[in-house]
Formats: structure tokens, C-alpha cells, sequence
């Protein structure tokens, strides 16, 4: 249970991240957002906040901002019987297309031609009655309840994504994944707070009943020789004990109050994974300050982001399904990590979230990197990509990467459930 939690709490903070880094460049840019969405299938809550519609759906598993002109499945068809809400102008301000059995009171009308696009204006019959043919005027911020019972804002030419210029549209593809690695950035220089920095010769704190106990050795205190010899790091301090293989070890130590004392202790033997190990139940200190710990941080995030650029380099050289893992073996590993503790979770959050951003940023139809690459074709262009030829090469972009989805969770159930 505690690995499915955290596996929808990170799967869940990369979507979010990575649709927000959308959102907000093309809300920045002037282009129309007309729902964001956490979680994909069924609608479980929803709200509206001008203009647009925030969603929560059953599955947790993606997510999607909808832009103004991409993926419009709200056009009104000739035939189609709507209900008409109007304003005191005798605008169209709301449109139910949602054939509920509890739709909106207002106006019943079987539309014989719309567009809510440009010249903005809905015909048909009021009530059916081909006697009583109307037209009314649509608001430019008038809304629109689809299929699902959504309710989105109508997305007017002015407003849609493929008017902004070829930047702003650049940068509101590429936002999504530049998110992911700044989540991942900043998760690291979280990550290496709840972790100790290099370790000291200052005792933090003694074991309970352990040799240093028994010796007075208090925490504060700072180790200066092991049988009579100078230790400068802690790792001096382990060195000695496991050397001494159970036997007495003279400890001198300067204590909490500037006293120099010293010791004899005999230290106890413990085994971890089948070693045999000599303790004397003491902790370093670790003396980072903070600016070393974000300056780690960073190191860690910038090591790690040339370790998956070299990954996905590698890919294209020799491609195997097992170098990739889907939602499924996201589980699996999550599952695992969870059971490390927080630090262990911090850095595997991290690391998805680069691996993430810089996956999308492959230029292949289908994927941000995709997007992208056609805005640069643009720009070299001084034009745009007919939006059919575009539409084309998503479409195929979609369908190569549907079946890689598909092949991938495969491979992840066989690999982590099945083999």
C-alpha cells in the first residue's frame, strides 16, 4: 500500500510539473488554455476559474492542458440539437452539447450551421420548429459543455495556439520538459538535506550500552588518536576498530569541555550480509554548511543529467526494450525505493524527473521534442508547416509511439511480475 501511495504521489508531481510548465508559458504567451487535466479517463472533479477548466480524472495516470485550436472536440454539426443560455444582449453565453438528461434551462436549438471560430454565430430551429428559424450572436468568452459534461471556454481564432508566432509557440512545447529537469534540479539540492555530509572525527551522538558508552565517550567529544596515532577522518575512526578485530583500542578524544582523555575499549563484533564487522556504537558529526550541501546538490543534478543524456544516446546506438520502463515499471521501481526511506525516494524522484524531461526533448513526432523540431523548421522556413502536414506527422508520430507504449509496458509486466 505505502509503495502504490508514493508511486501516485510521484508519477502525479512529474505530470503536474510537466503540464504547469505548459500552462503557464502559453497563458504567459496570450494562447488560451482551456483545461488543465491531472489524470486521464473519467471526470472526477472540476472547476472553473477564468478561463479555464481545472480537471481531476479517475486514472492517475498522465495528463493534458488543452490548448485553444489543438484537439477541439467540442465543434457544433449541422443536426445537432444544443441548449442556448443567453445574456441581456441576447448573446450566447453558455452552450450545453452534452445531451444530459439534466441539461441547462434555456433554449433548445437544432442547429443547421455554427462557427465558433470566427464569425462567431449559431443558426437552426428554436425548439425543432422549422417555422422558427433563429440566429443568435456568440459571446467571445461564451462557454461550451461538451460530450463529457465538461464545461471549457470556446477557443475564438484570436485566442488559438497556431496564431501566437513560431517563439511563443516553441516555448510553450519545450516548457514541459524544461520543468521536469528544473523539478529534478531542485529535488537534488533538496535530497542532499535529508542526507549526512561528510563525516568528521566529532562524535554526534553514542549507543546505548555500547563500548563507547561504557568508556565515557559523550557526544561532542572529538576523536584525535587510535592507539596512539593521529586520525584526521572518521573513516580512519572505522578503519582502526575493524582492524583491531575485537581487541582493546586506546582511544584519546578531547570531550565537550576541552578535556583530553583516553580510553580503552574493546570493540563488538556484528554481522551485515554475512561480514563480520567491529563497532564501538558511535556517530560522526557531519560539518557542511549549507552552501556545500546546494552546491552537492547541484553537482549530483548536472552528473546525473550528462549520465541520462549518454543513456538515451546509447538507446539510439544499441536499442533495447529493456533500457526503457513505462507507468508499470515506474511501480516497480518506486515500489523498491519506497521501502529505503526518504532520502532514497528524493533521488529516485529526481532522477525520473530529468529522465523525463529529456526523453520528451528527442525530436520524434509524438513528443515535445517533436513539436519543437517543427518550430525550428519554421524558423528556418519563415513559414509555417501547413497544419495538415503537421497533422500528418503527429498522427504517425502518435501511432509509432503508442505501439512503443504498448511494447514497453509489455516488457515491464514480464520483466517485474512475470519473470
Amino acid at each position: 500500500m505505502k509503495g502504490i501511495l508514493i508511486f501516485l504521489i510521484v508519477f502525479g508531481l512529474l505530470v503536474f510539473v510537466h503540464e504547469f510548465g505548459h500552462f503557464i508559458v502559453a497563458k504567459k504567451c496570450g494562447i488560451l488554455v482551456r483545461e488543465f487535466s491531472i489524470g486521464m479517463g473519467p471526470k472526477l472533479f472540476q472547476v472553473r476559474r477564468n478561463p479555464t477548466t481545472y480537471t481531476i480524472r479517475w486514472l492517475p495516470l498522465g495528463g493534458y492542458v488543452r490548448l485553444a485550436g489543438k484537439d477541439d472536440d467540442t465543434a457544433l454539426e449541422p443536426g445537432m440539437t444544443v441548449i442556448l443560455q443567453l445574456n441581456e444582449q441576447n448573446e450566447v453565453i453558455k452552450i450545453d452539447a452534452s445531451k444530459s438528461d439534466v441539461p441547462i434551462e434555456g433554449i433548445p436549438v437544432l442547429i443547421t450551421k455554427a462557427d465558433l471560430v470566427d464569425e462567431l454565430f449559431i443558426s437552426g430551429y428554436e425548439n425543432g420548429n422549422e417555422a422558427d428559424r433563429v440566429t443568435y450572436h456568440v459571446n467571445h468568452d461564451a462557454t461550451i459543455i461538451d460530450q463529457t459534461k465538461t464545461e471549457l471556454i470556446i477557443a475564438p481564432r484570436d485566442t488559438q495556439f497556431q496564431e501566437a508566432n513560431v517563439w511563443q509557440k516553441l516555448a510553450t512545447n519545450i516548457a514541459g520538459p524544461l520543468m521536469n529537469i528544473i523539478l529534478g534540479f531542485v529535488v537534488f539540492m533538496i535530497w542532499t538535506f535529508t542526507i549526512p555530509g561528510p563525516a568528521t572525527t566529532t562524535v554526534s551522538h553514542v549507543d546505548t550500552n555500547s563500548p563507547a558508552k561504557l568508556a565515557k565517550i559523550e557526544p561532542g567529544s572529538r576523536l584525535i588518536k587510535i592507539n596512539n596515532y593521529k586520525i584526521t577522518t572518521f573513516q580512519e575512526v572505522s578503519d582502526f576498530i575493524n582492524h583491531s578485530k575485537g581487541k582493546n583500542i586506546k582511544v584519546s578524544f578531547i570531550n565537550k569541555d576541552g578535556q583530553t582523555k583516553t580510553a580503552s575499549v574493546k570493540p563488538k563484533s556484528i554481522k551485515v550480509q554475512g561480514q563480520t564487522i567491529y563497532q564501538i556504537g558511535i556517530h560522526a558529526q557531519s560539518d557542511e554548511h549549507i552552501s556545500a550541501k546546494a552546491q552537492r546538490g547541484w553537482e549530483m543534478a548536472v552528473s546525473t543529467t550528462g549520465m541520462i543524456f549518454n543513456a538515451v544516446g546509447g538507446l539510439f546506438r544499441h536499442f533495447s526494450l529493456n533500457k526503457l520502463s513505462g507507468p508499470v515499471g515506474i511501480y516497480s521501481q518506486t515500489s523498491q525505493v519506497s521501502q529505503l526511506g526518504l532520502p532514497y525516494i528524493l533521488a529516485f524522484l529526481a532522477m525520473i524527473s530529468i529522465n523525463l524531461g529529456i526523453v520528451n526533448m528527442i525530436p520524434i513526432p509524438g513528443l515535445d521534442g517533436g513539436k519543437f523540431l517543427l518550430n525550428l523548421i519554421e524558423i528556418v522556413r519563415g513559414k509555417p508547416i501547413s497544419e495538415d502536414h503537421e497533422a500528418l506527422v503527429e498522427l504517425i508520430g502518435f501511432g509509432l509511439l503508442l505501439i512503443l507504449i504498448i511494447a514497453v509496458t509489455g516488457n515491464d509486466i514480464y520483466r517485474y511480475f512475470i519473470k
